[in-house]
């Protein structure tokens, strides 16, 4: 059954004793959203489990006709192919983390708890991200079959526990690449991401270095580094720095940026107090990359993560 680790138990419980000291009206209100939490989970519970063996009309369904599946099946459209236990699962981690975000909210002024709740509502997002990479590992022609049916593998234990032994590996790479980018707000400049990158750099692993010598010089990579740290497209990218050399402008700032575009940014802006903001930039990318895929214009055609994890992975 879908249910709280034993660590998350113990910071709820230990957010309501603080709250109980201050509000009974904002202890009881936590109390109902976990209770709701808890009822969706056993409801999920109800749902056949992925790997179960099932008989329909004497045609069997077992986890190995489901992982045969995974790897032939290459279209980003997943959703009507998708195990109704697994979607269900996903509006458990969202449920989850609108939860967490709740308890985020009610205790800024302490503290104490703001890592540990950072660290439970980025393991949601991550365990979202981490469907999608897996589904584009699965399309990714480089990989041998042997790696994607291990790969496929590591997404049925995805679906039926909300993590794998793989995403635990990986997760905290994400998690170092997105505190560094944190820490490194773009400063624009002359539009090369040069500084944000050298300062994201000085913040992450060996591991990251060693990425970035194997892949800083292909386009792909680049367009999605740039992306990633300037919070830009790859098109608004380009059309700043077209507007920088016709005018002869050395360097563009923070605050002349939207003067720049002619507007708001394609892209959702990173906001350090709202967690959703990271998972909709994201998104954001992944869908404009997708959109280039499909009609082959130029610029990044994956995000950064899944550049980043497909190479973590291909090292393995």
């Amino acid at each position: 059954m879908l249910e709280l680790h034993n660590e998350e138990t113990i910071l709820v419980e230990s957010i309501k004793k603080y709250l109980s000291e201050r509000s009974a009206e904002e202890c009881e209100m936590v109390n109902e959203k976990f209770h709701t939490l808890h009822e969706l989970g056993v409801a999920i519970s109800r749902y056949p489990p992925v790997r179960e063996i099932q008989n329909l009309r004497g045609v069997q369904r077992d986890e190995e006709h489901l992982i045969q599946a995974l790897c032939s099946f290459a279209s980003p459209s997943h959703l009507l192919h998708t195990p109704v236990r697994v979607v269900a699962t996903r509006s458990y981690l969202v449920a989850k983390f609108h939860a967490f975000s709740f308890l985020h909210i009610l205790t800024k002024d302490n503290p104490e708890f703001a890592k540990p709740l950072r660290n439970v509502v980025f393991s949601i997002m991550h365990s979202l991200m981490a469907e999608e990479v897996y589904f584009s590992c699965l399309n990714e022609p480089d990989f041998s079959q042997e790696v994607k049916i291990s790969l496929a593998n590591d997404l049925v234990a995805l679906w039926e526990k909300g993590s794998d032994p793989r995403a635990v590996q990986h997760l905290p790479a994400l998690d170092s690449l997105w505190t560094a980018r944190d820490a490194s707000p773009p400063c624009f400049g002359t539009m090369n991401a040069s500084s944000e990158l050298l300062r994201l750099t000085m913040d992450m692993d060996e591991d990251w270095q060693e990425f970035l010598v194997a892949h800083v010089s292909i386009n792909e990579t680049r367009w999605a580094i740039e992306e990633f740290l300037l919070g830009l497209s790859h098109e608004e990218i380009n059309s700043v720095r077209s507007r920088l050399a016709k005018f002869g402008i050395n360097a563009v700032g923070h605050n002349e940026i939207h003067s720049y575009l002619g507007g708001k940014p394609a892209y959702a802006v990173i906001n350090s107090s709202d967690y959703r903001s990271i998972y909709d930039f994201y998104v954001e990318r992944r869908d404009a990359a997708r959109f280039r895929q499909r009609l082959s214009i130029p610029g990044p055609v994956c995000t950064l993560e899944e550049i980043y994890i497909k190479y973590r992975i291909s090292q393995e």
